[in-house]
Formats: structure tokens, C-alpha cells, sequence
């Protein structure tokens, strides 16, 4: 039964290197059910593509192998697959079906150039991947063009524990090689980094020996049309870094001000952000301030927030909270002012759902929430 899909057949000949205990007896059985069940789903004329068998065991990697003691290994974790192709006549196919066929369980696909670092669907997939997750190419051009972005994305996957793998390419960060090879990779690009240094030092100096000197001619002139350009790069470059941030704070700040004031925003904004995705209160108002002069805020936002009765705070702050998540627990809501290290009505540093009940009730009849 197992012979036909491999991918049971994989699991199935793991199960039988681990000791028969009675969870190893029950997951034997939950793989045999999975099993009947892709059998019965062809019997009854639904034909099973790999990616239905892979899903199938992906469930039974989640339910049962993840949870068998000494057995993280590494080929039994989670492949999420990138596939990207950088023009609309291109077709991400037969990288989506190596990726299948590689083992694969979630397959995203992007249309983008490869020197463009800022791509969304990549974003999200380094945003979502997990510890243990092993993000898998077809080729290493498929995720960077340049080594610098390889070693840049491959050091955030390593932050959160993840491995990257690519298939034709000799790159599997789970294994000693793979391993190996990136650090030959990364003593290249620090090799190649220096030879620029030193060839950018070379021309500057061959430059000024012949009277010529480095740089922009209208910006050294400080012609306004130069400085113009510059300055609109810049502003460009600013406003698409922006825009990558945008769902982090700007919901927050169209619903909080000018009711709340700045510091109580970024804290709110900071509650459920990694430390390093956090908000400084100048940071914020730089970008509020940019939005506003580009009209994708409203002006009011930065009108002066007006004095507060000191016992309305704390229900502007929970309201606030679950304003931007309404489905959002008590509990979670605890945890929340907690991190931003918000003191309870008494001055306690522990909240409790009963407290933050309380204050919700009082936000209601405030008419803030």
C-alpha cells in the first residue's frame, strides 16, 4: 500500500527505525489511515496529483513525526518552495513541479526582477517561515542575483532557525557540506567586497594625480536641479521602504490620533512587533509626516492631541488594542500591555482579564470603543 505513494513510503520506513512504543503504535496508524484515505479518494475517480499526496503527509509529519522524541531531523521538517521568474512571457512551472517533486509542501511563486530586493511574496515568506522550515530554489538565481542578498536572506533564515536548500546548486545549510560551502561562498564575497575597496582607492588616487576630482559636478556646483534629483531619489528610495512597513503602523495611526497621544501610538504600534520591526517615536512621526504630505493620511493625524482625564488613559490604550484586533482574547490583551509595560489602574505590573474587562466596559460607556 505505502509502495505506491513514496511519500508514505518515506514516513512509513522512519516509523520503522524508532522503537515500538504506544505513540509509535499510534502514529503507525495514523499513516495507515492516511494511506486508506488517499486509496479511497482514487478509487472514487478523484485523481491524487503529488501535491494532494504531499499535503496528506504533511499532516501526518505535523501530527505524529514532529512529535517523536530525538527525531527533529532535518529532512523531516517543513520544505516551503520559491519559485520567481522575472518577466510576464516566463512561467513558473517546471520550477513549481521540481519543487513538488523535491518534497515540498507550500510552493510561492513571484513575477519579479532578481536584482530587485524588495519583493512582497519573499517578504511575507521570510515574514512567515519557522523554526525547523527549510526554504527550498530550484537554482540560487531564482532567490539573489548578487551574493550579498544570498548571504543576507540565507542570515535571516538562520536567525529564526531555518535551513535553505537548493536544488541544483551544491547549498544545504541543514548539512556539514552545505554548511561548508557557504562559508567558502562568504569569504568570497568578503574577498570580491575588498578587491572594490582597494580598485575604488586605486582610481580615486590615479583620478587626483591627474587634477581630476571625485564625484557629482552639479552637486560639488550645488546646482539646485542636481541637488533636486538627489533629493527626489532619496525621498523615492524613503517612501518604498515605507511602504514595505506601512501595515504595521498606519492602521493604528488612522484610528489612534488624534485622540491618543504619540508615545501611547507607538507603544500600542510596538506591542506585537519583534524587537527589531520596533518604532521609535521620532521614526514614526518622520513617516506620518511623509504620508501626510503625499495625502495617504489625513492631515488631522498630526493635530495635537487634547489633555485627557488621567483615568481615561488606560481604557484609550485597551481600546485602542482591541480596536485593531477584535477578536483579540482578555488574556492576549494582558500579555499586550504587559510587553509594553503598562501598569494596572493599582500600579501592578501583572495584569488580569478581569481588569482589562473592566476597562473595556468603561472605554464603552466613554464612547471610545
Amino acid at each position: 500500500m505505502y509502495a505506491k505513494y513514496g511519500t508514505f513510503a518515506f514516513y512509513h520506513s522512519i516509523l520503522s527505525e524508532c522503537a515500538c512504543t504506544p505513540y509509535i503504535a499510534r502514529a503507525r496508524d495514523g499513516l495507515r489511515e492516511l494511506a486508506d484515505r488517499a486509496q479511497r479518494m482514487e478509487t472514487k475517480g478523484s485523481l491524487l496529483s503529488s501535491a494532494t499526496v504531499h499535503a496528506l503527509a504533511f499532516v501526518f509529519k505535523r501530527s505524529f513525526i514532529s512529535r517523536i522524541p530525538n527525531c527533529k531531523r532535518q529532512d523531516l521538517m517543513p520544505l516551503i518552495g520559491y519559485a520567481r521568474v522575472s518577466t510576464e512571457d516566463q512561467t513558473p512551472l517546471p520550477q513549481s513541479q521540481a519543487l513538488k517533486s523535491a518534497g515540498c509542501v507550500e510552493i510561492h511563486e513571484e513575477q519579479a526582477s532578481g536584482g530587485d530586493r524588495a519583493r512582497p511574496v519573499l517578504a511575507r515568506v521570510l515574514e512567515r517561515i519557522g523554526k525547523g522550515d527549510t526554504l527550498v530554489v530550484v537554482r540560487i538565481d531564482r532567490l539573489a542575483r548578487s551574493l550579498s542578498h544570498l548571504l543576507e536572506v540565507i542570515e535571516r533564515l538562520e536567525a529564526k532557525g531555518a535551513f535553505f536548500r537548493s536544488i541544483q546548486d551544491p547549498i544545504d545549510t541543514g548539512s556539514p557540506q552545505g554548511k561548508f560551502t557557504l562559508q567558502v561562498l562568504g569569504a568570497a564575497a568578503e574577498f570580491e567586497r575588498a578587491l572594490i575597496r582597494e580598485r575604488t582607492k586605486a582610481g580615486l588616487a590615479s583620478a587626483r594625480t591627474k587634477g581630476r576630482v571625485g564625484g557629482n559636478p552639479g552637486l560639488r556646483a550645488r546646482d539646485p536641479a542636481a541637488l533636486r534629483k538627489v533629493r527626489l531619489a532619496r525621498q523615492d528610495g524613503y517612501m518604498e521602504r515605507l511602504n514595505e512597513t506601512a501595515q504595521d503602523w498606519v492602521p493604528h495611526v488612522r484610528r489612534l490620533r488624534p485622540d491618543l497621544a504619540w508615545e501611547d501610538v507607538v507603544r500600542i504600534i510596538n506591542g506585537p512587533l519583534p524587537e527589531a520591526r520596533r518604532w521609535k517615536q521620532s521614526r514614526l512621526l518622520r513617516a506620518v509626516n511623509a504620508y501626510v504630505r503625499d495625502g495617504f493620511l489625513p492631515a488631522t493625524v498630526l493635530d495635537r492631541a487634547g489633555p485627557r482625564a488621567r483615568d481615561d488613559r488606560l481604557p484609550a490604550i485597551v481600546a485602542g488594542i482591541k480596536g485593531a484586533d477584535p477578536d483579540i482574547t482578555l488574556q492576549a490583551i494582558c500579555a499586550r500591555l504587559e510587553n509594553m509595560r503598562e501598569r494596572t489602574p493599582r500600579g501592578r505590573t501583572s495584569w488580569q482579564p478581569s481588569s482589562v474587562k473592566m476597562l473595556l466596559e468603561r472605554a464603552k460607556r466613554l464612547g471610545i470603543l
